[in-house]
């Protein structure tokens, strides 16, 4: 018999994490419900999810710290829920790791969708038992996303999951160009209702960490998107 996928639902509206558990297991998921950050992180270790329904609004620790301890030991997939629908809270959470944002109130069918359709991106990128190991190496720059590591100039820089697996996208096709659409949809897989500066961010981030080298860029193709640069001898 096939073990259920299990669902942590953090919300502190115990009304709203009782109607979403009732969707999902109605879907054949097992949930588990709690509802501020700390319990949350405690179920994290002890429940050991398959994917976190995870309210930004929480007492104590709110959801962005909660998203923030949890990608420092693990890419289990997370989905941010809140009211909040403007453009910066939704790329503040796609930029601390969150591999969705739905906004309340939303539609059961909805989310269920959005539950399976992380569920089934998250599974695709999972290593195989016997991993072929995804990696490109430049100059200074090693970018492996079996293991999800950089080494840049010599030393190991840390980085979201979401700016590792953009940055592996781009150098794993040098000098190919790919407009920002092609890249939200590469890299979180759907449509995002939001807007593409949620690929500039990013964008951004990684240029901070990941300086330009004299064989190699992330370069600005304007009016069109990004391409990561390969220069020529």
């Amino acid at each position: 018999m096939v073990a259920k996928q299990k669902i942590l639902i953090v919300d502190d509206d115990n009304n709203i994490a009782e109607l979403i558990s009732l969707y999902l297991t109605k879907e054949c998921f097992e949930t588990k419900i709690v509802n501020d950050g700390e319990q949350a992180l405690k179920e994290f270790q002890t429940f050991r999810p398959n994917l976190i329904l995870l309210d930004l609004m929480l007492p104590g620790i709110d959801g962005y710290q909660v998203c923030r301890e949890i990608r420092h030991t693990s890419d289990v997939p997370i989905i941010m829920l809140s009211a909040k629908g403007e453009t910066f809270d939704k790329v503040l959470g796609l930029e601390l790791g969150a591999d969705d944002y739905i906004i309340k109130p939303f539609d059961s069918k909805e989310l269920v969708a959005r539950v399976r359709a992380v569920l089934r991106r998250f599974q695709v990128k999972a290593p195989a038992a016997v991993p072929n190991e995804k990696c490109v190496n430049y100059p200074d720059l090693t970018v492996n996303l079996t293991n999800y590591s950089v080494t840049y100039m010599g030393r190991q820089v840390d980085m979201p999951p979401k700016e590792l697996e953009l940055l592996y996208f781009l150098a794993a096709s040098p000098n190919q160009v790919f407009t920002r659409e092609q890249l939200l949809d590469h890299i979180w897989g759907y449509e995002y209702i939001g807007d593409t500066r949620t690929v500039d961010v990013h964008i951004k981030r990684l240029r901070e960490k990941i300086k330009d080298h004299p064989c190699w860029s992330i370069s600005t193709v304007w009016g069109i998107g990004y391409k990561f640069e390969v220069k020529s001898e």
